[in-house]
């Protein structure tokens, strides 16, 4: 009799801890299907305000409970306008987080770079395109003592980050490694991430071109203001002194 129980105990336990296995594979592989996902990145408009476009194509077939994270590493060079995010907010499905605070008068030379964390609405049913269009626009840099004209920037595509609640054992989706990053826009927590790699080839830096000033004529012009002012004071003073304009 015990031995029976015995054995029947032992088989449900099996049984369960088979299937716990089998459950947590399947959770996993939803997140590997990710992998295999392509990431490309495109600028539109001219001149000072850009915008960067970035596409997520999932594999087909990539559904599941995945939420997708794009992280943006900017150069000095450039800024994300808060206040015009926050306006967008409404027409846009996507989120934003700025890690700082950023300076929208300050010029190239006196602010550094910062990250955004942009969270794209995706709600596991369909896989469709996930598209993000970001404004992003030009800082003045400091005038050039070369003569050079212009200033190139270059805008680094964004890294994929990859969370599911059901997938543990991140650690084991080699060659891919596990970061720490904001579960959601509102930062009021941190989840383990997977961060996909991309080989180097697919995924490249995007440049375009600033107008910079040319710092080898500041001197000419300085003195050619101030000796037009001068002479425009000298001017209006005589003019006042001889029809007695107090």
């Amino acid at each position: 009799m015990y031995v029976v129980l015995f054995s029947v105990l032992t088989f449900l336990s099996t049984c369960n801890c088979v299937a716990e296995k089998d459950e947590h594979q399947d959770h996993c592989a939803f997140l590997k299907q990710w992998f295999e996902s392509s990431v490309s990145v495109e600028l539109s408009k001219k001149g000072f305000h850009r915008e960067v476009i970035t596409t997520v194509e999932p594999k087909p077939g990539s559904l599941g409970d995945v939420r997708v994270l794009l992280v943006y590493r900017w150069t000095s060079g450039v800024y994300v306008d808060p206040y015009q995010v926050a306006s967008l907010r409404d027409q846009s499905d996507w989120q934003i987080l700025l890690d700082s605070g950023i300076d929208l008068e300050a010029p190239a030379h006196k602010t550094s770079g910062f990250l955004t964390y942009v969270y794209p609405s995706y709600n596991g049913l369909t896989s469709s395109l996930l598209k993000v269009t970001l404004p992003v626009h030009g800082r003045y840099h400091k005038p050039s003592l070369v003569g050079k004209t212009f200033t190139s920037l270059h805008i680094e595509p964004p890294e994929l980050l990859l969370w599911t609640a059901k997938c543990k054992q991140l650690n084991r989706l080699e060659p891919h490694t596990v970061v720490a990053a904001p579960c959601t826009f509102e930062n009021s927590s941190s989840c383990s991430w997977v961060k996909i790699h991309h080989r180097r080839e697919e995924l490249g830096p995007l440049s375009f071109q600033l107008p910079v000033g040319d710092g080898s004529v500041v001197t000419p012009v300085c003195g050619a203001t101030l000796l037009v002012t001068t002479m425009c004071c000298v001017a209006l003073t005589k003019h006042m002194w001889k029809h007695r304009i107090i």
